[in-house]
């Protein structure tokens, strides 16, 4: 390995907290990851990380290290791209991910006119409702719904999704549409549990500029959007859900708002990615054709 190719090696470890996980997103051996460490360390004269059985951390001087080859590997990923840039040859495979509907309903129609524009790029599009972790599992960048809790990656706001109360006709006729919170205690919603930990949450609404929530009698509770709409629409009970994933059924008529005065509040939509790559060219051209895209299909802006 070459200087550079050792910075990769040492970032990517610091990223991953591990070698082992390191190697994977490289695609090299650990030994290979490990000894290009090693050798960075003896170049540079100093112990740039902890190792215990468990997890690798940097050092202090690791740390800084660290933050200048993030930007001199970015600089180097720049420079090497410049003309490719500028013939539109820009090439290689850019890993994304991104909730299953934005995939299916939203990037995958618009996705053959991104590759007729880079027809040398390769976009690896992964399609779930999991909260994928980038670094460990190597993806570039990420659509993310909700409030972001993780600091170590940069996130570019696209807007605010407001979200909706809706039912299905057919709930109605039986069970009646409810006309205020405490009518909710005669009614039933469909659960949604977190894929991350399998927490249900609860029916939430703002008044009076709080936030409140109120537990509702659910009779099935599944883990995904698709499966979230599909028992709505057979009748199985209300759902809270972004405006933009039921704007078609509603339009139909297949669902009906319901309680618009006590809707949730609205949740951000973001483009995350990790810092190392936020210079990269591939990112760029893909994350600034992204973004109006989202903005037109999912918010209100």
């Amino acid at each position: 390995m070459d200087r550079i190719d050792r910075m990769k090696a040492f970032a990517a470890v610091i990223e991953a907290g591990s070698f082992t996980r390191a190697a994977a997103v490289l695609g090299l051996p650990r030994s290979t990851v490990s000894a290009a460490v090693q050798a960075l360390e003896g170049s540079v004269g100093a112990l740039l990380l902890h190792r215990t059985t468990r997890r690798v951390v940097a050092t202090l001087d690791g740390e800084a290290f660290y933050e200048r080859c993030v930007r001199l590997l970015s600089d180097v990923e720049e420079t090497e791209g410049l003309f490719r840039q500028e013939s539109g040859g820009l090439t290689g495979r850019l890993r994304v991910d991104v909730p299953g509907r934005v995939g299916r309903l939203i990037i995958a129609p618009e996705l053959p006119k991104f590759i007729e524009r880079y027809p040398d790029m390769e976009i690896e599009l992964g399609v779930s409702d999991r909260m994928v972790n980038l670094v460990e599992e190597g993806v570039d960048c990420a659509v993310r719904v909700g409030v972001l809790r993780d600091s170590a990656l940069i996130a570019r706001r696209i807007g605010e999704l407001r979200l909706l109360n809706c039912a299905s006709p057919a709930y109605l006729t039986k069970h009646g549409r409810p006309a205020s919170i405490e009518d909710l205690d005669r009614h039933f919603a469909i659960g949604y549990a977190l894929p991350s930990n399998g927490r249900i949450e609860p029916w939430e609404w703002t008044e009076d500029g709080e936030l409140r929530f109120r537990d509702v009698r659910s009779r099935v509770v599944v883990n995904n959007a698709e499966a979230y709409i599909a028992c709505c629409l057979a009748g199985l009970g209300l759902i809270q859900i972004p405006a933009y994933d039921v704007r078609e059924c509603i339009a139909r008529n297949e669902l009906v708002e319901v309680l618009p005065e006590f809707t949730a509040a609205t949740m951000p939509l973001s483009i995350v990615y990790p810092h190392r790559r936020h210079l990269s060219s591939r990112l760029r051209v893909f994350v600034d054709w992204l973004t109006p895209l989202l903005q037109s299909r999912m918010t209100d802006a």
